[in-house]
């Protein structure tokens, strides 16, 4: 029996931007996600392009840092996700902060006198070289790559540089020296943003991420912020401030909050925000990267308020009081 039907077309490939070149910890992050596996990554320079890659349609997502657990918030992110419109955060992936040592091929610790290295990368691993290499002299680099690549094409003068272990799968380096950062549970947040889409179905181990801006500077208005989450048990797992840029004193916070949108506290705080605040910049909801359940009161479970609804509707309607 023959037939005439036209065999499948393959799905089109995917497009995720990164903060390249290759071997950088963003790449790693990218690594985690199952569903870029096998699709096209795009490097980008900074931030501001890999967001605008999404937006412009070039990329279906970006993997961009958001935050690290010794530096604190990249304050780029968090205002580039504050100032470009239309993006959602669909996923969030944790990457240890682990540093090494390299060199040119057949170099050795001995040899090192001059490392090259970013600032942040060399300010978390100076207690290793100073006890390691207390003589050694440092050059600051553009990037974790950058500086390896500085000593493969003879741009630096260098004799090693600090770099993320992922360098070595994409480059001929000598390794002089692994684990040289000074905190060993140092770890960076990194977040996936598309375009805007619907939120992912909750999993009971989710995180909500928003920009809110205060109504006006006046005594207890952070506070009044805070009482939307705290008055419906939830609990912020980030709170930070950045200024807006309009005028000294003026901030914007950026909030993480434990829980969905699809829950009801989550809703019901979102609500407040809406009424109390005149910008709120919802960023998604989605899995939290460990996984962990959220934990709440049960008088702030999801039955608790559609009872209080269905009550407030029976008093309107004039229903009879059970």
């Amino acid at each position: 029996m023959t037939t005439n039907a036209s065999p499948p077309v393959p799905a089109s490939r995917r497009t995720y931007s990164f903060l390249g070149p290759a071997g950088t910890f963003t790449e790693a992050a990218l690594a985690q996600v199952p569903e870029a596996r096998g699709q096209n990554w795009r490097p980008v320079r900074n931030v501001g392009e890999a967001l605008a890659d999404v937006v412009e349609g070039r990329s279906d997502a970006a993997m961009i840092a958001i935050e690290n657990s010794v530096d604190g918030g990249v304050s780029t992110a968090q205002d580039a996700l504050a100032t470009v419109p239309g993006l959602r955060i669909i996923g969030e992936y944790l990457v240890p902060v682990e540093f090494v040592l390299v060199g040119r091929p057949g170099a050795t610790l001995e040899d090192v006198s001059l490392v090259a290295a970013h600032p942040v990368a060399y300010a978390q691993c100076l207690g290793w070289l100073s006890n390691t290499l207390p003589a050694h002299a440092h050059i600051p680099a553009a990037s974790n790559v950058a500086s390896a690549l500085g000593l493969i094409e003879g741009d630096s003068q260098a004799d090693a540089a600090i770099a993320a272990p992922g360098i070595l799968e994409h480059h001929d380096l000598e390794l002089l020296a692994q684990g040289i950062g000074d905190n060993e549970h140092a770890v960076t947040r990194f977040v996936l943003v598309s375009r805007t889409v619907a939120p992912p179905a909750p999993t009971g181990a989710d995180k909500t991420s928003l920009l809110v801006e205060l109504p006006d500077d006046y005594p207890g208005a952070l506070l009044e912020m805070l009482e939307q989450f705290a008055t419906r048990g939830i609990n912020l797992s980030l709170l930070a401030s950045r200024p807006i840029g309009d005028a000294l004193g003026r901030y914007r916070f950026v909030v993480d909050a434990d829980g969905h949108i699809e829950d009801e506290r989550m809703a019901d705080a979102l609500l407040g925000l809406r009424r109390f605040s005149p910008k709120v910049t919802y960023l998604g909801s989605y899995p939290r990267a460990d996984r962990a359940i959220v934990r709440y009161s049960e008088r702030y479970a999801d039955d608790v308020f559609v009872e209080a609804r269905d009550w407030l509707r029976g008093l309107l309607s004039g229903e009879p009081e059970v």
